[in-house]
């Protein structure tokens, strides 16, 4: 039976509501999934799904109300700042924005280097590993002399990699790490991602709005919809034979080529939506 790096049960996040007694807002419902060694899982949905939310929850960010995270058999859904600092070695994040998850008046040695420092690396040593994690994620040699602001959005998406990649991790946490970039850069920063998988064996947990992003990358996929995750499965099964109206909606979104397949598509996509709504509008007039 294959390991488990993660696995995420049942898992709440509750956030308190503005007014008196105004009734907490349930950003995840019962979330559970797992992450094997060396897997990408795609977590994908649409803006308020929680999807990002269950990434912040791994990292930390985000207060688990319910459920519990284990990193191997460790429950992590409650560590104290010095804890989450150490568990930083092990799991990492990449931000959607390249252009904001940089410090402007560093220099790129010195954004690398930090981390390293940290975990009190000589600067010798520290120098040696910008240098290796540089050529890992294809900038050139002299790249660590410049500040983000010289370089293009898909290169500062390199250097946020390779600033996650510096601590050698087991996870890194994707948070739309593409969608920022135009087609032809997402396609060399998905390879990229591709690559140092299967170099170093990190495992991502990859999360996105675009089911056509994740089907590259991802072993399996977990599709979520208002706090919930509604289908779960391959990803070759739930990118291009979804089974959930929601996914199935998701799935019909991506634009094609093809005219006369895109207005057929667009076609049954608003069947499904409002196909949906005649549902929920049934539910509450029964709720009534």
């Amino acid at each position: 039976m294959t390991a488990t790096l993660i696995r995420i049960e049942d898992v709440e996040v509750e956030y308190p509501a503005k007014g008196f007694r105004a009734t907490p807002f349930r950003a995840l419902k019962g979330v559970s999934l797992e992450i094997a060694p060396g897997e990408t899982v795609g977590l994908v949905g649409e803006s308020g799904s929680g999807k990002t939310t269950l990434g912040r929850a791994v990292l930390g960010l985000a207060p688990v109300t319910g459920g519990r995270i284990l990193y191997g058999d460790r429950d992590i859904s409650h560590l104290g700042r010095r804890e989450r600092r150490v568990l930083s070695q092990d799991i990492q994040v990449v931000f959607q924005d390249p252009y904001t998850s940089l410090n402007p008046s560093m220099t790129i040695e010195q954004i690398l280097m930090e981390p390293l420092m940290v975990r009190r690396m000589s600067s010798r040593d520290a120098r040696s590993r910008v240098r290796g994690l540089l050529d890992e994620v294809r900038l050139p040699k002299n790249a660590g002399e410049r500040l983000p602001r010289e370089f293009s959005g898909g290169q500062r998406q390199r250097v946020a990699i390779a600033r996650a990649l510096a601590l050698q991790p087991k996870l890194i946490v994707c948070d739309e790490p593409v969608s920022a970039l135009d087609l032809s850069t997402q396609a060399r920063v998905l390879e990229l991602f591709t690559e140092i998988q299967q170099q170093t064996g990190v495992a991502y947990l990859f999360i996105s709005h675009d089911l056509a992003v994740v089907r590259h990358l991802s072993r399996r996929v977990a599709v979520m919809y208002h706090g919930e995750i509604v289908e779960w499965g391959d990803a070759e099964q739930v990118t291009t034979r979804p089974e959930h109206p929601y996914t199935k909606r998701l799935f019909l979104a991506a634009p094609v080529p093809d005219p006369q397949l895109q207005a057929q598509r667009r076609a049954e996509r608003h069947r499904l939506l409002a196909e949906q709504n005649r549902v929920s509008t049934s539910t509450v007039t029964v709720s009534v």
